[in-house]
């Protein structure tokens, strides 16, 4: 099992004795787990069968968790869990995916109203039996049935971060097998999206049923939704599907490029080829004999074999490249082709350069014990200097943020004479810069007084209060953050977090107008979760001249690995090194 897997289940563990009223520090102790083991950047498996090492070493990992691991990666299954599970419908696992629902208030709408069901969960709120409960009310009711739809689509599609481990441990699977000449994985997925809803892999293989076989073998547990000679979709435990399709190899690069997509981006590559007498699809690149032009099918996506009779010439097809320089464009990166301004940069020769995670210098957002961190600073320090980063900024919460433990003025100061100290003590490759999350009131104003903020070498705004302000209250609230001369930065500016809370309501145009007003940078938050701003508003700030800063909002040594998250992200908004403040020198960025 994956380290995501397990991470799953102990995630629901926790939940469902939740559900159950258990003890909390039991149910803290498997959350905890469930971040330790997701947090891991090696194999959990690879630990556990190392003899010089102990799974116990881990933080927060004791002997009974480091038993339930064992089990899990020698079986696949966990008595206990399946235990609690048989006590519990299964259907309310997917409730406890709403927001504003956790597993107490779930608890009570099964034993109070016989609720097990989202479409139960549904019709409840919408007769208004919810709001009638002890402890709900409208607001909760209007909150939950607002959820809904995003619980529905959280059981359909993962973050692209969870989907990662699964594709690269079938790929290294395969890659192994001599019957297996290329192996790729196209999709959304290898366009970089942040949820994935299925996985397509495209195989060159001698022994089309070998490659079906370790596909089906992946999951025991796997349903076989079909299977024919040279195609086979399964769905996993986890709810992803998984298609897979073997081609020959004068078609692998067609193939890889169309079921690459867009749909939207291979609408318009169809365009341009039939305005050449041109076919393209799944199988190649095709000259149409001038009296056929146009009347072939676009498509044979659903034929086990190529289709090569008829009055067509195969010109391409083996590789992308050569795909695309059929009709003398350039081989698009795959997280640019969603049809937006792709073509446009290629008719005028302004193909961005797009951003590499080796461009980024510095990590200007993470948090340590003196707040929620896990990790001191010196602990922050050591992990940056690992991972080759040249500056970062600590920003622990300011005092609103009363569950972090939030620093207030007195605090914050004694932590910024700490890192002077340290900065003098460092050898020059690292720099730390002294720095906070200050919290925009809900009243307006920032959280800590100016005289205080004017102090920091790197002042960060953000929203954790009153997100379910009207949009214009919130709105004031950022422009006027904004405005403040001491702030530098609005982080996760939409607030969202993927499949559990929609973006609050806030005018992008108008932050997004004030930033470059005032001069202010915005966060592209790379933790999976948030990935916030999204790609859409990261590229709306490039045609702004708006820096953009990607910062991996670390609360653990561990989540500065996140920081490719975020270039992803970044390369699906068409960003380059130069539009991201964090890949100048520190000089460079002090000056901006």
């Amino acid at each position: 099992m994956t380290n995501r897997e397990i991470a799953s289940v102990f995630e629901q563990v926790a939940d469902l004795l939740e559900f159950e009223g258990a003890n909390p520090f039991r149910i803290r102790a498997y959350r905890n787990g469930a971040r330790r083991i997701a947090e891991l950047t090696e194999p959990i498996a690879a630990i556990a069968a190392d003899s010089d090492r102990d799974l116990t070493d881990l933080d927060g990992i004791g002997k009974d968790l480091a038993d339930k691991i064992a089990t899990l990666l020698e079986t696949g299954t966990l008595p206990f869990y399946e235990e609690l599970k048989a006590r519990i419908p299964e259907s309310v696992l997917s409730m406890l995916r709403v927001p504003h629902l956790g597993p107490k208030k779930a608890a009570i709408l099964y034993h109070t109203l016989g609720i097990a069901t989202l479409d139960q969960l549904k019709a409840a709120c919408e007769a208004g039996a919810v709001q009638q409960l002890k402890g709900f009310g409208k607001k909760t009711q209007d909150k939950i049935l607002a959820g809904i739809d995003l619980a529905v689509q959280s059981e359909m599609r993962i973050y692209w971060s969870q989907a990662e481990p699964i594709v690269e441990e079938l790929l290294s699977r395969l890659r192994q097998e001599d019957y297996v000449h290329q192996i790729e994985v196209a999709g959304s997925y290898r366009r970089g999206k942040e949820t994935v809803g299925d996985l397509d892999f495209l195989v060159e293989a001698t022994d089309a049923d070998a490659v079906m076989d370790q596909f089906a073998a992946y999951d025991p547990s796997a349903e076989l939704i079909g299977r024919g000679k040279t195609k086979l979709s399964i769905r996993l435990a986890c709810g992803l599907q998984i298609d897979v399709r073997v081609v020959p190899a004068e078609s692998f690069g067609a193939a890889f490029q169309y079921f690459t997509g867009s749909k939207d981006h291979n609408i318009i590559l169809r365009g341009l080829a039939k305005e050449r007498g041109l076919k393209i699809n799944e199988w190649g690149v095709f000259q149409m004999a001038p009296d056929h032009a146009g009347t072939a099918p676009d498509s044979a996506a659903d034929a086990e074999e190529p289709i090569f009779d008829g009055p067509e010439i195969y010109l391409a097809g083996r590789t992308e490249k050569e795909v695309y320089a059929a009709l003398d464009l350039p081989c698009f990166p795959p997280e640019l082709r969603e049809a937006r301004e792709e073509f446009e940069w290629a008719a005028s020769g302004k193909m961005p350069q797009l951003i590499e995670l080796a461009d980024i210098r510095g990590d200007l957002h993470m948090h340590t014990t003196a707040s929620d961190g896990t990790a001191t600073i010196e602990d922050m320090i050591a992990a940056a200097q690992k991972r080759g980063l040249e500056y970062i900024a600590i920003t622990d919460h300011s005092k609103r943020v009363t569950m972090a433990h939030g620093l207030d003025s007195r605090r914050l100061l004694k932590q910024w004479a700490l890192i002077d100290s340290i900065n003098r003590e460092l050898d020059r490759t690292l720099t730390i810069l002294k720095g906070v999350e200050c919290d925009i009131l809900e009243k307006g104003g920032m959280d800590l007084p100016d005289h205080v903020l004017a102090k920091a070498d790197w002042t960060i705004a953000s929203i954790h209060y009153g997100q379910n302000q009207s949009r214009a209250q919130i709105t004031d609230r950022i422009v006027d953050a904004l405005k403040n001369p001491h702030v530098d930065v609005l982080a996760h500016p939409t607030g969202r977090l993927i499949n559990r809370r929609d973006a609050y309501p806030v005018d992008m145009e108008a932050v997004l107008q004030a930033a470059a007003e005032y001069g202010k940078m915005l966060e592209l938050n790379a933790h999976p979760s948030r990935l916030d701003l999204n790609d859409i508003h990261c590229a709306a700030a490039k045609r702004l001249g708006i820096p953009i800063v990607i910062n991996t909002d670390a609360h653990s040594t561990l989540d500065l690995d996140v920081m490719r998250f975020g270039v992803l992200q970044a390369r699906r908004a068409g960003l380059t090194a130069a539009d991201v403040a964090n890949t100048r020198p520190l000089s460079s960025f002090r000056s901006n």
